[in-house]
């Protein structure tokens, strides 16, 4: 669907898409491994070859109930948390346990999780560093934290101590993706989902191919990843439905994008990150309301404080100022802790909080800056540009323009800010 270019699209880009190709881009194996393989079912693959993958349509597929699903993944958590302290489990059951935690972290926005598997790789890394699994613990945990060099350091040792080469390239080509080296990514994706054609592997390529615009091709591959799936857990299937809405949010088809991120958080409505975007979208098309209803549950409960900014930002453009000053506040606290602690994951985060409810896009522009040293993708670059816009620092805006037209596929709410920056650079246009 083409949309005008008007404040609905200058909306949409400024829509975060924080999470979309970061968190779960580095964690699909983490995520949703875990939950296939810790609930004992199976995912069967494709039948035929590579080429000519099955594609179905998309109806909706019945999957247990959320409620279920998420307190059975509390009770694993639980359970092994009660067998023993967590340092005098066997490496296997603590590996488990880091790999569930970073579900629950992921589903819930609890960077309290994230910190615990971190926590338990490091420990599996000191204790037994001739066990690859605690290195793959701790490459998946600095992965989730964008400490990406880090991460792909612990990727290589686990690899050269034994780790399956298909559960540490999983975790690679999201961090590759992330990094915006999307042809190495690629190449895995592709490796992977051809040895084993299943709901993740298949979404994962299909996340890649949408970054280099080739959207048919990932929806082909969306498709062909649900047709795959043999099993009734909701957290793979949402997370198809999620990366989906994505994809749309990033092309300003926002009525698409609502669809699929409505159709994620009906299936698991504790994904705070499928909630959220869904929210954003609404906001974006302005059922206000809405977006409020959404965010609210959201900023009071989660974590991550971009749910209690994004709720600020959408009450000050409705003209609540008042009630979004404690929200604000909340999101500035919270994010300044956590800049102090994990700055590479929350520096884009921070970024947008100061160049949206924070009001200070000098300061938004030094986070911004930090996140592209970081990686230097359209995205970061994008973060860039609308942060020296905002600061008045035109120079530094057309550069940044040129950085994202250099470093790869612009998708459609993004070639919207880059073209109306260039039209203003002399000798940039066009």
């Amino acid at each position: 669907m083409e949309l005008p270019h008007s404040n609905v699209v200058r909306r949409a880009s400024r829509l975060g898409f924080r999470h979309g190709w970061v968190l779960l881009g580095c964690s699909i194996a983490i995520v949703l491994a875990t939950t296939v393989c810790g609930s004992g079912a199976t995912v069967t693959p494709l039948p035929g070859p590579r080429a000519t993958p099955v594609v179905v349509p998309a109806p909706f597929r019945r999957t247990t109930h959320p409620e279920i699903a998420f307190a059975n993944l509390e009770s694993q958590i639980a359970g092994i948390e009660r067998a023993a302290p967590a340092h005098e489990l066997p490496v296997g059951e603590q590996a488990m346990l880091a790999g569930l935690r970073l579900q629950r972290g992921q589903v819930l926005g609890r960077v309290s999780d994230y910190e615990g598997a971190l926590a338990i790789g490091e420990r599996l890394v000191h204790a037994a560093p001739a066990d690859p699994r605690g290195w793959l613990v701790r490459g998946r945990a600095a992965a989730t934290f964008h400490r990406f060099a880090a991460a792909l350091a612990d990727l290589e040792e686990a690899g050269r101590r034994g780790a399956d080469a298909a559960d540490v390239d999983g975790v690679r080509a999201g961090v590759l993706l992330a990094q915006g080296r999307i042809d190495a990514a690629l190449a895995l994706r592709r490796r992977l989902a051809g040895a084993r054609p299943d709901i993740v592997t298949l979404g994962g390529e299909a996340i890649v191919r949408a970054a280099r615009g080739e959207l048919d091709e990932a929806e082909r591959l969306f498709a062909a990843a649900l047709a795959s799936y043999r099993d009734v857990s909701p957290f793979p299937v949402a997370w198809i439905e999620f990366q989906r809405g994505l994809v749309w949010m990033r092309e300003d088809d926002l009525p698409r994008a609502r669809s699929l991120l409505a159709a994620a958080h009906e299936r698991l409505p504790q994904h705070a990150q499928a909630r959220g975007h869904l929210a954003e979208v609404e906001a974006a098309l302005g059922n206000v309301p809405r977006a409020i209803e959404l965010l609210r549950p959201l900023a009071e409960t989660a974590e991550d404080p971009d749910y209690a900014a994004q709720l600020a930002r959408i009450l000050g453009e409705a003209g609540r100022a008042d009630e979004a000053k404690p929200w604000r506040d909340r999101a500035v606290a919270r994010y300044d802790a956590l800049m102090a602690t994990h700055p590479e994951a929350f520096a884009d985060h921070a970024a947008e909080l100061w160049l949206a409810a924070g009001a200070d896009p000098k300061r938004a522009l030094v986070y911004a800056e930090q996140n592209l040293a970081l990686r230097p993708t359209v995205r970061a670059w994008e973060l860039v540009l609308r942060a020296a816009q905002a600061a008045g620092d035109g120079a530094r805006a057309c550069a940044a323009a040129d950085g994202a037209r250099a470093a790869g596929y612009l998708y459609r709410s993004a070639r919207a800010v880059v073209d109306e920056a260039l039209a203003a650079c002399p000798g940039r246009a066009g």
